[in-house]
Parts: C-alpha cells; structure tokens; sequence
C-alpha cells in the first residue's frame, strides 16, 4: 500500500514549500474545500465551503476559512494565517508541526503549553464541511482555566471564479441556531449556518476583513484582492482529549459527531474496496499505487446539484464537467476502479446529449446552453465504450442503448455537420477552419488558436478509423449490415499512411490543412499506435513508440511538443495569453502516459520487462502526486523543461483516471 503524504516540520515551516502544497475535499455533488497546508489563501479558488448549488447553478465560495486561535492562560495563539499586501496576519503559520492525510487534511500544532490536532471533512452529498479540534495535549497543570477555542469565519458568498470587495447591501444581521448561528448575507443565495457539537458562544462583530492577498492569481495575471466579512467571533471549550467539531453548511445540522463518524466510516469503505481493486489487477509491486491513485479519482464523480445526474468534473478547482474530459476520464474513474455501474450510467447520460452527431464539449445547468464546439469527445465516446466492454462483457447495454447513438455519430460525421466535419471521398476525417480550435489542444491567445490543427488531425482520423472498425465489429456481432462500403476502412487506412506517414524519420506528422503538411513531433501520433484498431502495421507503431519515447516523453507526462522545435516552450507561467501560448507547445500532460504506456506494451516484445520498467521510469511522478507535495491530487500540467514545475489545475481528472489504467494495463502485462 502507498503510504499517505507526511509534510515535515521542517516543509510546514519553509513557507515556499508549505503556501504552494494544496489539500482538496470535495462532497460529491460539485462542491469543495480547499487551500494550502497553512489554510492561507492564495488563490480566489480556495475556500473551506465552496458549495455546489442547483439554484443559483454553479459553485458558489461560501465560507472562504475560520480566522481560528487557541486561547490558554498564557495568551491567545493563531491556527491561521493570511496574506496581507507585505505581511502574513496572524502567525499561526509558526505553529504548524506536522500536515498529514487520513480520511481527510490532518493539521498538528504546538503552541505554548499545548498540542492541537485539527481535521476537516466535507460530507457526502451535501454543502456541508466539518472541522474537528481536539486538545492532544495541555501542561499548564491543574487548575488552570480551560482551553478556549475561538473562530471568526470569514465569509465571501460569491461564484468561485469571482471576487469580493466590501459593499453596503450585505445583510449582517444573524439568526440563532442550535448550536450556533446562520446568516443570510445576500439575496438569492443560501443561509450558512455556522453550529458546533458543544454549546457554543457567538459574539456580533460585524466587521470586514479589507485586501485578502492571492498571490498565486497575481502569478497568472488576474485580480488578486479580496475583502471578507466577519460577523463575529465564536468561542467554545476544547476539551483534554475531547473533540469539539464545528460545521458550515447551506442546511442546519445536528450531532455532528455522528455525522463524521459516519462519513469517516465511508470512506474506509471506499479505501478497502479500492485496495481489493489493486489485489486483482496483477502483481503488487506493480500495482502499489493503484489504492492510493483510485483514492485521487474519486473527487470526479459527481452527481450535478438538483438533477443528480452523473458525470464527471475535468478538475479541480476551477473545471466544470467536459465532454471530452469525460470519456477519456470515465473508463479508469470507473471502470477501472470497481465501479462499472457508475461508468454504464455515464455513458448512457452522455448519449442523451448528443445532437447532430457532436457531444458538447462543456454541459451546462440547462441543456439549452450546451457548447458543442469539439469534435473529438464523439470519437472518444467509441473509445469509452470499448473499454466499457473491456471490462464488463455488457453488450446488452451497447446493443440497447449506446449502439444506436454510435451509429449516429457515424452517420452525421459521414453526411457532415457543423465546424466542417465532414469526411472525404477517401475516408479521411475533416474538421474546421483556421479560426476554430476543435480538438484537445484548443488554446486562444489573443482571439487565435495557438496550434491551429483545422483540416485533417492526426487523431482524429485515429479515432475515426478506430471508430469505424468498432462499429463492423459491432454491427457482425449484432447481425446488422452497415449503410457503407466494406471497402472504406481499407481506403481510410490507405489515405491515413499516405497523408500522415512519414517513412523516413518514421513518425506521424501532426495535421494537413490547405496543402501543408505539419510534420511537428507532437503526441497525437501515440493514439494511433494505442487504440484498439490501428491504421499502422507492428514496424510502424513501434517507430511511433520509438520517436514519441526519444522527443517527448518524461517521468511526469509527454510533452506536447519536441523541444527541438522553433515554437517549443519550456515553461508555462505568466499572465493568461503567456500561458496559453505555451499551453500545448511543450508542456507535459499525465494524461498521454495512459494511451503512451499502452502503445510500448503493445508494442514490446516482453510486455511483463516493459510494464517494469515504465512502472519504474514514472516514480517521480507518483513521488510528487502520492506521497509528496501533491498531496494524492495529480495535477492537470508539468512544464517541459527540468525540473518539470507542477502547473495547471492541481487535480486533473484524465491525469488520475489514465494512471489508474495504465496501472492497471501493467498489472495484466505482469501477471500474464
């Protein structure tokens, strides 16, 4: 078994290290809580209840955190801290010993005299985040006055890509609550309702928090100030060896201690059923971190506020739920995790979005606002049901459901639909315009697409022969016939080598468009070396392995482009159009290593040595993702160049979910 992450003393108190080492929780119904180890805020995206919320739709930041202290007869000592234009205020950052994981974030402090243990959970299925204190230790001797817990909560009640700043309409009255208090700041949002496991005290002091400093959003060029409002100070006794918890929730609770134990119990329930998961999937010093990296996916799954429908978040903090993001997510979330059930319900929720033959790139709250500006999610929906079928046999559900939503797809790609997909006379897949940007790599600066990839991509027309190879596999299983030619897939594979094969360096080139070919080494050329139906013969996938291995592969994801190239760009930092310029232009992606691993066990003549070895080579990835700074969150981007900085989204859905696979596929390699 991984064992969890364990900052030091000496990493709590390196301020550089500690403010840059993030925790999560989420409630599964979109919601979370977030921040660093020290619970200083540094970007407008933490939070400790960030609610997920049908009415107004979206993620709302709610409670931003607890200005909390310990109050003993030696005086009164911060828990938190905050950063202020040229200052941290309060220094409870000098008193954090030790930040662990167990069922959630684990902080220990040592102030004078005493030893405090603090833990937060957010509780399944509801906006509701827990927050235990328990007095490990008090050596100030009999008698003494007791331990005084206090709490000032500092609220922002805004969406959570938003800021905000001090106004006049807020109402600051609070209401009494059962152990506790709610307010109900503004209009259109919910009452919070602040209660506590032991009978608290709540002082009115109404008062604002003025210049909240993020630095993090000044590092990527956005606002960075914000103003907190603060309508008082609670204060309880923490007793020795006892436990005080401490709720903010959207709903009023009661015994709070039972609520926690029960969601402690849960999640033990999900940490043994992923750890009979890995006992299944092969050898265990293969699949050591198959627990641990189930454990990172499951944050994904959601079911949306008010329609509980299933889906998946791309990341977070700051994604919503993506098509694209979704199927090449779903199989290792679910299917992969032992949780089938869950996939099948995904996918067949997906099939209801269709339209025209496009899956939405972005769902929305209301159906009617759906963004179907992408052509990939609909040839990775194929890809999803394989590896659905991969691992369950359920062909009854693909006849009955998914299969008419497939030939669909087909269907309207064939005819041509919307952006310009359409397919040529050949077979070849086109798609958009020198103004669109339909595929992964989809990043604008400055209202143009960076890598403009219109035309013919190499993928796409991967995934469109891999399509159209499953659909006649499919269609002879069902004893159906097919309203195209047997001939297409040889004349599709035929025009595929001819376009995009280049025999000499002996790799893909990336896309063709007006004439040009794009010969940039980029790692859209492993898909066609990884799906289950290929266009290439054995030499040449393993030339694709081979040149992929040499230009773009590190320990931390492929590169998205050779660093030999005139456009690479080894760093992603900088304001938003800096950023994006380097988006995909070398940036190293997790998510390629589940589709590179496959194509070098494929490809390998001892599949077992190579599952071994690429096992190995991936170390510093799980080092840093698992059992170091990130905190069992595996991040959406590293940069190219060394020492490959974690960027991005701190926890990525497709990073976690082509892992768990990948381990997965590694495992069988070894076992076989």
């Amino acid at each position: 078994m991984t064992p969890l992450p364990h900052i030091s003393q000496q990493n709590c108190q390196n301020l550089h290290i500690a403010l840059r080492t993030e925790w999560l929780e989420t409630n599964g119904i979109g919601g979370y809580a977030s921040s660093n180890i020290h619970n200083c805020n540094t970007r407008k995206y933490h939070g400790l209840l960030v609610a997920g919320l049908a009415d107004p739709a979206g993620r709302f930041t709610l409670l931003s955190k607890y200005e909390d202290s310990i109050v003993t007869p030696t005086g009164e000592f911060s828990l938190s801290s905050n950063c202020y234009p040229g200052v941290m205020h309060p220094d409870g950052h000098r008193y954090l010993t030790e930040f662990h994981l167990a069922e959630g974030p684990v902080f220990r402090y040592q102030v004078p005299g005493a030893l405090i243990q603090k833990r937060i959970l957010m509780i399944q299925g509801q906006n509701t985040v827990l927050v235990e204190y328990r007095l490990l230790e008090y050596r100030l001797g009999q008698g003494e006055a007791p331990v005084r817990l206090r709490l000032k909560p500092l609220l922002a009640f805004r969406r959570h890509h938003e800021l905000k700043r001090e106004d006049t309409v807020i109402h600051t009255a609070p209401a009494t609550a059962p152990a506790g208090f709610s307010i109900h700041p503004y209009d259109g949002l919910p009452n919070l309702f602040i209660q506590a496991s032991s009978a608290p005290t709540f002082e009115a002091q109404p008062v604002w928090y003025r210049n909240l400093e993020y630095f993090t959003e000044a590092e990527r060029g956005y606002d960075y100030y914000e103003d907190c409002f603060c309508p008082g100070t609670v204060e309880l006794t923490l007793p020795l060896q006892g436990r005080v918890i401490v709720s903010a929730s959207v709903t009023s609770q009661q015994n709070l201690a039972a609520l926690w134990d029960a969601e402690i119990a849960r999640r033990q329930a999900c940490a043994k059923s992923a750890e009979a998961v890995a006992a299944k999937a092969g050898p265990a010093d293969i699949v050591q971190p198959l627990p641990a990296l189930i454990r990172s996916g499951l944050p994904f799954t959601i079911r949306t506020p008010g329609s509980a429908r299933a889906t998946i978040i791309a990341g977070y903090p700051w994604f919503d739920d993506w098509g694209r993001d979704t199927l090449i997510s779903l199989p290792g979330l679910t299917f992969y995790s032992g949780r089938p059930e869950l996939g099948t319900e995904i996918l067949k929720a997906v099939a209801t979005h269709e339209k025209d033959g496009l899956i939405p790139n972005c769902f929305a709250a209301d159906p009617e606002h759906h963004a179907y500006n992408s052509v990939d999610a609909s040839l990775w929906y194929f890809w999803a049901v394989q590896q659905m079928l991969e691992c369950t046999r359920d062909r009854d559900s693909v006849r009955d459901t998914l299969w008419p939503v497939l030939k669909r797809i087909v269907a309207r790609f064939m005819a041509g639909t919307h952006f310009d997909v359409y397919m040529t006379p050949e077979g070849l897949l086109h798609a958009g315009n020198r103004h669109t940007q339909l595929t992964w790599m989809d990043a604008t600066s400055y209202g143009e697409p960076v890598t403009p990839r219109y035309g013919f991509a190499v993928e796409l027309n991967a995934l469109w022969y891999n399509a159209l190879l499953f659909c006649e596999a499919l269609a002879k299983d069902f004893n159906e016939s097919l309203p195209w030619p047997s001939t297409l897939t040889e004349r599709l594979k035929t025009a595929f080598l001819s376009t995009f094969w280049l025999e000499g360096p002996g790799y893909l080139a990336d896309s063709f468009a007006d004439g040009l070919l794009n010969e940039a080494i980029r790692p859209n050329q492993i898909f066609a070396a990884s799906l289950p139906f290929s266009p290439l013969n054995a030499s040449q996938r393993k030339r694709v392995v081979e040149t992929v291995r040499r230009e773009l592969f590190t320990p931390y994801g492929l590169r998205t482009l050779s660093p030999g190239d005139l456009a690479y760009r080894g760093r992603y930092e900088g304001d938003q159009p800096t950023r994006d310029a380097a988006y995909h232009q070398g940036t190293v992606w997790p998510w390629l290593l589940g589709h590179y691993g496959e194509a070098v066990l494929k490809t390998s003549p001892n599949p077992a040595k190579a599952a071994r070895e690429l096992t190995q080579q991936l170390r510093p990835l799980l080092d840093y993702s698992l059992t170091g700074r990130g905190l069992i969150n595996v991040p959406e981007i590293f940069d190219g160049d060394a020492p490959h900085r974690p960027n991005g989204c701190p926890a990525q859905a497709w990073s976690s979910a082509e892992l768990i696979r990948l381990f997965t596929l590694c495992g069988r390699a070894c076992s076989r």
